[in-house]
């Protein structure tokens, strides 16, 4: 590899924001502010997600808009469908405490542990990527199997967004239950849906990572040392994310049913999407994509923006 090509390499992965170097502790910090950040303006809308997700009944009625709004608003707002907008609005801030320390650990996990995988997998396998794909889409596959792999060992954190999801759909399942408890009691339990987590994550995060390295290459990002600006970060974020979401959709569908249903019960994801497919349809593995994919954009576009800025503040900072 010729020394132009060298820099061109390092230009590119500095540019990228799935690739944010730096010290530990900038990344750990950044993606923590990140993840409060993103939780404070994007909870309601994970909500309402979740929400259609665990929805077994058909919503959409073509031939009756007025049964789909009230459809719509019991599904979405489930006690609180009668009342003023205010409480609305409330009851879409169910779960924010299991909420807050799943999205805080998750992006300091994904968004910090991401690069520093990718550092180690370019160091040992980077030279055999280039020479098998050539280098765009060596370094593309590099940074997907990196998140691929970073997504699967999500599968940790899965008692947090499980017990969220619970709080967000059926808060009566907790009700009158303490967190200790509750982790006592129903112990791996909580780990139920880890392998439909797996399967989701596994190719989420690949189309996720991947998509937003590819999209920076395709508009010349890091060519001739140029960095990206404001709008091809948020480009390349949304083909990342909008990707990530779609190819994940059907398997968070199952697996937000499975987490939503009773701790004692006994259904399997297989059962689930057996009834899943008769009773809704294909379609209905496709539920709450909308909502999630009109806040994608500007989710992952400022949770990413707001990781890179601190991350390179408090690398400057702590030198």
């Amino acid at each position: 590899m010729t020394p132009k090509e060298e820099n061109t390499n390092a230009s590119v992965m500095a540019t990228s924001p799935v690739h944010m170097s730096g010290k530990s502790e900038a990344r750990i910090i950044g993606s923590a502010v990140a993840g409060v950040s993103e939780l404070a303006l994007f909870h309601p809308v994970d909500t309402v997600a979740k929400r259609l997700m665990s929805t077994e009944t058909q919503t959409i009625i073509l031939n009756s808009p007025a049964q789909t709004a009230a459809n719509l608003n019991t599904a979405i707002f489930r006690n609180a469908a009668a009342e003023s907008v205010g409480k609305k609005a409330i009851s879409l801030f169910p779960g924010i405490g299991f909420g807050a320390a799943y999205k805080i650990l998750q992006r300091v996990y994904k968004f910090g542990g991401q690069p520093v995988l990718l550092d180690l997998m370019t160091k040992r396998y980077g030279a055999d990527f280039d020479d098998r794909f050539g280098h765009k889409t060596g370094r593309t596959l590099l940074s997907a199997t990196s998140g691929s792999l970073i997504g699967i060992g999500e599968v940790v954190l899965l008692p947090l967004d499980a017990l969220k999801v619970k709080a967000q759909t059926s808060p009566e399942q907790l009700h009158g239950r303490g967190v200790v408890d509750i982790f006592r009691k129903e112990g791996f339990g909580l780990y139920r849906g880890a392998g439909l987590t797996v399967m989701r994550n596994a190719p989420g995060s690949f189309a996720l990572f991947g998509g937003n390295t590819a999209a920076k290459i395709f508009m010349g990002v890091g060519e001739d040392g140029n960095r990206a600006t404001w709008a091809q970060d948020a480009i390349a974020s949304c083909v990342g994310a909008t990707a990530s979401i779609t190819v994940a959709a059907p398997l968070d569908v199952i697996k937000t049913r499975v987490q939503n249903r009773p701790f004692d019960s006994p259904e399997s994801g297989m059962t689930i999407f057996k009834r899943l497919i008769k009773n809704e349809g294909i379609g209905g593995l496709f539920k709450g994509l909308t909502p999630k994919l009109l806040v994608v954009g500007p989710k992952l576009v400022f949770s990413f923006t707001i990781a890179q800025h601190l991350i390179g503040y408090f690398e400057h900072r702590l030198k």
